[in-house]
């Protein structure tokens, strides 16, 4: 197997790895290529310590890992290679090119949890005046949608297959049955009130008491209540009358900005944690970071000594 072009001559034995992950795994060209990169990377970081890749041990193996956390490289990419250089080596093994596997012992980075996005303040607020400009029903349906899911933080599939009996007496909580089939009390804005009354109406128009439905946003569907697609769709169009990336906007998104609003404003965690459905106060910790993160980039854009070199001496 020759290399491609641009991808420096490997090791034989690597060589051999990459043809049989091409021929008994059926391994992409770009896997191969990244395969090669890396085992090439890590060949040059051996051959300065006067190694091979069949004669390095656990230490070279870890010292590699541990060069490229020195040097930025992010933790996925470290992961990546050390999923690379275990597969060469067990592959190694396998073969009887080499008695152990020098990365058995050696772990992979943690790779942190990733956080959650979420929109400012000022981008739902864009958001919900696109809602209440679009004409007619769609205005009507779409601003109760949004000001449900931002005032409740109901993850989506809450939201579509909430019971007509849930909002029967403008209610000031909402109850939601969500996972495990568990009920939560979900306090309602008044903003958020006023939009479902509105709804409620104009859906009494739409189904009289000739025909029933329990659902309070129902369909025509076979669920009989607005799928989750059928509001995504709705949700990206309104984001793009908001001036808004409708790649960036999801339900999910403002289930985000809903906690992270709250925590921002002074809610404590508990609380959030028992408006979100979380079973863990662990999940809803996350969101703490993203507080830290705004806090950073407000410092960093209005404070008048933020970017400024520091005066030696």
């Amino acid at each position: 197997m020759s290399p491609p072009v641009g991808r420096p001559s490997l090791d034989r034995h690597v060589e051999a790895f990459l043809e049989m992950m091409q021929v008994e795994r059926g391994a992409s060209p770009n896997t191969l290529d990244a395969y090669g990169r890396d085992l090439a990377d890590f060949s040059g970081f051996l051959a300065e310590r006067g190694l091979g890749p069949l004669t390095a041990d656990a230490r070279a193996v870890a010292g590699y890992i541990a060069r490229q956390a020195a040097t930025g490289m992010a933790a996925r990419t470290q992961a990546r290679r050390l999923s690379c250089l275990k597969q060469f080596y067990g592959f190694a093994f396998a073969e009887r090119l080499r008695p152990d596997d020098p990365t058995a012992n050696v772990d992979a980075p943690r790779l942190g949890r990733p956080l959650p996005k979420y929109l400012r303040k000022e981008e739902v607020t864009a958001l919900l005046d696109a809602a209440r400009a679009l004409e007619g029903r769609d205005g009507i349906l779409m601003t109760a949608l949004l000001e449900t899911l931002y005032a409740a933080g109901l993850r989506v599939s809450e939201l579509v297959s909430l019971p007509l009996s849930a909002v029967a007496r403008d209610p000031a909580v909402l109850v939601v049955r969500g996972k495990g089939d568990k009920e939560r009390m979900v306090p309602l804005s008044d903003p958020a009130r006023a939009a479902l009354a509105a709804w409620k109406d104009e859906r009494a128009a739409i189904y009289p008491k000739s025909r029933p439905s329990r659902w309070l946003f129902p369909s025509s569907g076979v669920q009989g209540h607005l799928t989750r697609s059928g509001f995504a769709r709705m949700l990206a169009r309104t984001a793009v009358k908001a001036g808004l990336d409708p790649m960036k906007v999801s339900p999910h998104v403002l289930r985000h900005s809903f906690a992270s609003h709250l925590l921002a404003g002074g809610a404590d965690l508990r609380s959030v944690q028992e408006m979100l459905g979380h079973a863990d106060i662990a999940t809803t910790e996350i969101y703490t970071h993203l507080i830290d993160d705004e806090a950073n980039r407000l410092v960093r854009a209005h404070h008048p000594l933020a970017g400024k070199p520091l005066q030696k001496g």
